[in-house]
């Protein structure tokens, strides 16, 4: 694919992404239940005609559908608590697509936890202070989530190990990705589990940060792998 396509599909990308995030910003459901499903297909796109001699690309079409298989089932999550099972499942499953992408990265140069292990214990701490925090109000969900937040922590890590095995670009995108994913889980399961009743949200337009990160961790690592044959 040419690059002004890539341009084109990337530019499609942004401006569902704005239509999405104006939908869930003004409550207009029906805008975003038509936009939301739209938004993983479009970054599919443009990752699968991205032309590259980097291998592992189908690891992250493969972590992208089930991202979207994500999305779907999140939207009916209203009609019943199985489509948010069905969800994390879905999101699971992208991660550990995106792991086993990293982990696949090979090159004589050195593994940034190896030289900076002090990284592994920040992201850790994160992690469990998290889940502390959340496992009074998990109900039934407690193992489950405490299982994401140890994939998702682990995606982090993966993507912190490999910053020094490819070039600038590439290494920053992935892990601007990583980070921007862990913020969006975060404030999902903190909008979900943390308020005291109910019908409250912890923090206003939840939906929108919320949004907002997780399009940007889609895109960074779709753009992370654009550049990553790239000096």
């Amino acid at each position: 694919m040419q690059q002004p396509v890539q341009k084109k599909i990337a530019f499609l990308f942004c401006l569902l992404a704005v239509l999405d995030v104006v939908g869930i910003a003004a409550n207009i459901e029906t805008l975003h239940f038509i936009v939301k499903p739209l938004l993983i297909p479009a970054l599919w796109l443009l990752l699968y005609f991205t032309k590259s001699a980097v291998p592992g690309k189908n690891l992250l079409l493969a972590g992208l559908l089930f991202s979207w298989l994500g999305d779907v089932f999140l939207l009916f999550e209203y009609k019943h608590a199985l489509f948010f099972i069905f969800g994390l499942v879905s999101f699971l499953t992208t991660h550990i697509f995106y792991i086993v992408y990293f982990l696949r990265i090979r090159s004589d140069k050195p593994a940034l936890l190896k030289k900076q292990p002090v990284l592994i214990a920040l992201v850790l701490a994160y992690g469990i202070t998290l889940v502390w925090q959340l496992y009074p109000h998990l109900g039934d969900l407690k193992l489950p989530v405490m299982v994401y937040a140890a994939i998702i922590c682990s995606m982090l890590l993966c993507s912190l190990n490999i910053f020094l095995k490819v070039n600038k670009k590439s290494a920053t995108f992935y892990l601007l990705g990583a980070a921007a994913f862990v913020v969006s889980d975060s404030l999902l399961a903190i909008n979900k589990f943390y308020a005291q009743h109910p019908a409250d949200q912890p923090f206003a337009y939840a939906g929108v940060f919320i949004m907002l990160t997780y399009c940007a961790a889609q895109f960074f690592i779709v753009i992370g792998y654009t550049y990553q044959d790239k000096s």
